[in-house]
């Protein structure tokens, strides 16, 4: 299931190790995950659901979801999307786990907790957060990255498909490219980084706890930047839970990341963009892609991207959805059906389709879930992905100090996601030091920038999305 060739990426692959699955060797390369590792070892069955014993599989591979958890070297609980192999390690899954509140260790260390003071604290190692870290290094302010996961650059480090916009935006590049770019250029500020580290809550005064090596330390921060993102949807049909049902991220991380395939062929559900992208990048891959559906009565992708997968010869279904899958250890099948305009399913319409990976490209909900424990005021706006926090021209939230940027303040493009961040950085910048007139400059230049990147008619939803959300930041007295 590994990818030897492919007409973009080149896998380096580190040094080859083993890991013992149920106390078999799997082989494995440093710098990869375990669930990568397990999936070329086509172990695609993780877990199993508590109550029924149903087989899981992964689903979002960034660490959103308990699809993925397992029992890794003696601890429950581990979320293996984002844990790097390491040799040696044992693995096994967690309904087969028996462990006795005398014999676990897995807990974050609470004695003689650290404090770590920062100017800056940017929760999420994205095109925001790494945006943001960047602008505000460039005015004397020492950010701190704090990112879950091993890897940096969030979205971009899976994105093969070259940029649109201006050069500010990074037009023309593709997004693995510009987060190398990212990563390099915060090394080259020598940004604090820690990665594999989890922020766990939010107190008063701008501390936030963080599990971090197995030990909880306390970061406060003067200000602080959530861009944690966001997490994939779910659509309801009947074996949804089955191994072989991806998040469409989740297929990109696997073939774009580490160089495996989900599957044989693959169904893919969303003509949105990320559909749209990921089914030509499946094809790229060498997967044999059995269909595109959508709900939808219209494609929703630039016509550069849908163009592209109906020249190779891959069908779009408009007004159709996903009933059911078959299978019982994983998926075997799909069946779909079309719809009607008020989205019910028309007897008699149902299609079969032989595949063995579903993949869900049905949109992605904002992470909000350490300003909602803050206690920061959010509203929900459909347009935007659903409940986010209102937040004024600064991106600072209802939380004074505490700023928002990426898809945790509407899901947009990575384009977005990162102008955001540049104008949250030099918005925490201002706060810490003062503003100067270069600062001021700098990040009106990146709100007209910003204005211009979502003008057009794709960015009507967006639009139409941010003015109700102005509307609430008004209500709030955030402008």
């Amino acid at each position: 299931m590994r990818i030897d060739k492919h007409p973009i990426l080149e896998f380096a692959r580190e040094k080859k190790i083993t890991i013992y699955y149920e106390g078999q060797p799997v082989t494995a390369y440093e710098g990869e995950s375990i669930t990568a590792a397990l999936h070329a070892a086509g172990i695609t069955t993780l877990s199993e659901s508590f109550r029924f014993h149903r087989p899981r599989g992964l689903y979002c591979a960034i660490g959103k979801c308990a699809s993925c958890i397992m029992e890794v070297d003696g601890v429950p609980n581990m979320r293996t999307c984002i844990i790097p192999v390491k040799e040696g390690m044992r693995v096994k899954p967690q309904s087969k786990s028996v462990v006795s509140p005398e014999s676990f260790t897995g807990y974050p260390e609470f004695k003689e907790t650290p404090t770590v003071e920062t100017d800056f604290a940017v929760v999420g190692g994205g095109p925001a957060g790494l945006s943001a870290a960047l602008y505000a290094a460039r005015y004397g302010i020492k950010p701190l990255i704090i990112e879950e996961n091993f890897l940096l650059g969030g979205q971009l480090i899976k994105q093969t498909h070259k940029f649109f916009g201006s050069r500010s935006h990074y037009a023309g590049v593709r997004g693995i490219d510009i987060a190398g770019i990212l990563i390099k250029d915060a090394r080259k500020k020598e940004i604090e980084t820690w990665t594999s580290s989890s922020v766990i809550g939010y107190y008063p005064g701008n501390i936030l706890g963080v599990e971090r090596q197995g030990k909880y330390v306390r970061v406060k921060a003067k200000t602080i930047l959530i861009a944690t993102g966001a997490s994939e949807k779910m659509v309801p049909f009947i074996g949804n839970d089955l191994p072989g049902v991806y998040g469409a991220g989740a297929i990109q991380t696997l073939m774009n990341v580490y160089g495996i395939t989900p599957g044989k062929k693959v169904l893919m559900v969303g003509a949105g963009n990320i559909g749209a992208i990921v089914a030509y990048q499946l094809l790229q891959a060498g997967v044999e892609v059995a269909a595109v559906i959508e709900g939808l009565p219209r494609i929703g992708a630039y016509l550069v991207h849908s163009a592209k997968i109906k020249r190779l010869g891959v069908p779009i279904y408009t007004s159709h959805t996903i009933s059911r899958v078959f299978g019982s250890s994983r998926v075997e099948g799909a069946e779909v059906v079309e719809v009607d305009k008020q989205w019910q399913p028309i007897a008699g319409t149902e299609k079969k389709f032989d595949c063995d990976t579903v993949g869900l490209a049905v949109g992605l909900s904002p992470s909000i879930e350490i300003l909602s424990q803050a206690g920061a005021r959010q509203t929900y706006i459909p347009e935007l992905g659903g409940y986010i926090n209102p937040h004024n021209e600064n991106m600072e939230t209802s939380l004074p100090g505490v700023f928002i940027a990426g898809d945790i303040s509407g899901i947009e493009e990575a384009s977005s996601a990162m102008m955001e961040g540049r104008i949250a950085g030099l918005s925490a910048a201002e706060k810490v030091s003062g503003g100067s007139p270069e600062l001021i400059e700098e990040r009106e230049k990146n709100r007209l920038e910003l204005k211009e990147l979502r003008e057009g008619p794709f960015g009507e939803k967006i639009r139409i999305g941010n003015q109700k959300l102005e509307e609430e930041a008004r209500k709030n007295g955030l402008q």
